[in-house]
């Protein structure tokens, strides 16, 4: 019987065989890169970032308790929220983070209070008082004066045009996003937050949130009110003293 003839190997050129050499060195290092660092190209995970079962219970029990709190706080009769002395309040963020249940998250983020020493200006009514007394705990707040509310819009102000924060440097910014509500000039931005006018809202729509910086000799560190010895809830007019820290 006849052997069968030897089939032709498949031509190959050297140039096509380095790119398949290169690709496959290529994919090799990537994935020594992720194994190294993290499926998702992060950063090498350390010991102390894995949690531990009890950490996970605790932190789950601490976000029950921030809820039953919270629940305790809205019980208090309504005469319990002191009476405004002022249209404007300025309202701090100064802790909160894993031990926050989702709803007190979901209430801070509705007062557009996404992260610590950020602060907001808002209009006060019997609403926002009882908004800021389920997140007592977490926010410290009072009436600002004028000289602090022209210090935060000039010196801290952002405006947001199409998702984006814009510095107000330009009066042709303010004309463009409030105009039409006669708001031409940063002057006209400082009076009417500070006087809590009739557009007031979209006035605080355009600037968002206040960044702040934390104060260099530090707060007490404790939740308790401020009235008790603590760093949060109403300092009225003393909020002002912490504007000047934090500016």
């Amino acid at each position: 019987m006849a052997e069968a003839e030897p089939l032709e190997m498949a031509y190959i050129s050297e140039v096509i065989l380095k790119k398949r050499k290169h690709k496959e060195e290529s994919i090799a290092l990537t994935r020594k890169t992720q194994l190294e660092l993290g499926q998702h190209g992060g950063r090498k995970r350390k010991v102390e970032d894995i949690k531990r079962p009890e950490q996970l219970v605790r932190e789950f029990r601490d976000r029950e308790l921030d809820l039953i709190r919270m629940k305790q706080r809205t019980k208090r009769a309504k005469s319990a929220l002191s009476t405004p002395n002022s249209k404007l309040l300025f309202v701090i963020r100064l802790h909160g983070k894993n031990d926050m249940h989702p709803k007190t998250r979901k209430i801070l983020y509705n007062l557009r209070l996404t992260r610590i020493f950020h602060g907001v200006f808002l209009k006060a009514s019997p609403g926002v008082l009882e908004l800021l007394q389920k997140v007592e705990p977490y926010v410290t707040y009072g009436y600002p004066n004028v000289k602090n509310v022209s210090d935060l819009i000039y010196k801290k102000g952002y405006g947001k045009i199409d998702n984006k924060r814009v510095p107000l440097i330009d009066n042709n910014i303010i004309e463009q996003a409030l105009g039409k509500y006669g708001i031409l000039c940063l002057e006209d931005i400082v009076h009417e937050v500070a006087n809590a006018g009739p557009h007031f809202r979209e006035i605080l729509n355009f600037l968002g949130s206040f960044s702040l910086n934390k104060p260099k000799e530090g707060l007490q560190g404790k939740r308790a009110l401020f009235k008790d010895g603590g760093d949060t809830g109403n300092r009225e007019n003393q909020i002002n003293d912490l504007i000047d820290k934090m500016n």
